[in-house]
């Protein structure tokens, strides 16, 4: 397995291990002494806990129900912040495309339903937006952070496996890596 790209560039000397809320995590410092911490995924060719939330419209969505299609399932820390935004409108920009290659989006954050309404309205999101304010799912998905949720995604086959879990997003070329692994997927 290769090492991650902020270790092969030496950027990093120590590695220790923690367990923050029972989760086995890394905690790696910096030359500076800075820590950084970095929390499990769930596991790529594990099958995807099944899920059903409402969306910004009050109605349930299940993941179950887009069996058949890839599913892109992102998580974000809050609507109408700065990141999660140029996120949101960079997947609505490539929304066409996603739709093209049958993949289905769900954006989860643990805003009300009420908060997603306005945000999909404010942006003109045409995928959907499902409110998690319990936190179980976001829980389930390991994208809880200390205070919101942590800026992570999944892409699930058509089976409802993991393909693909990305851990460090970026927000303004997270849309086009998605749909770059897809294409890669389906060949």
């Amino acid at each position: 397995m290769s090492r991650p790209f902020f270790m092969k560039f030496g950027l990093y000397h120590k590695m220790h291990h923690l367990y923050v809320r029972g989760i086995r995590t890394r905690r790696i410092t910096q030359n500076s002494s800075r820590p950084y911490i970095i929390l499990r995924m769930l596991e790529i060719n594990t099958k995807a806990p099944d899920f059903t939330l409402e969306d910004q419209d009050g109605k349930a969505q299940t993941l179950s129900a887009s069996k058949g299609n890839y599913v892109l399932v992102y998580f974000y820390p809050k609507d109408d912040t700065p990141g999660c935004t140029k996120e949101a409108c960079v997947i609505r920009d490539m929304y066409e495309e996603f739709e093209r290659v049958g993949v289905r989006v769900f954006g989860i954050s643990a805003d009300t339903v009420e908060s997603h309404k306005q945000f999909a309205e404010k942006y003109s999101l045409p995928f959907r937006l499902l409110a998690d304010p319990t936190k179980t799912r976001i829980a389930a998905y390991e994208a809880s952070g200390p205070l919101f949720s942590k800026r992570i995604s999944y892409l699930i086959d058509p089976e409802g496996t993991i393909v693909k879990a990305y851990a460090d997003v970026d927000p303004t070329t997270h849309g086009g890596e998605i749909l770059k692994d897809v294409y890669a997927l389906k060949k």
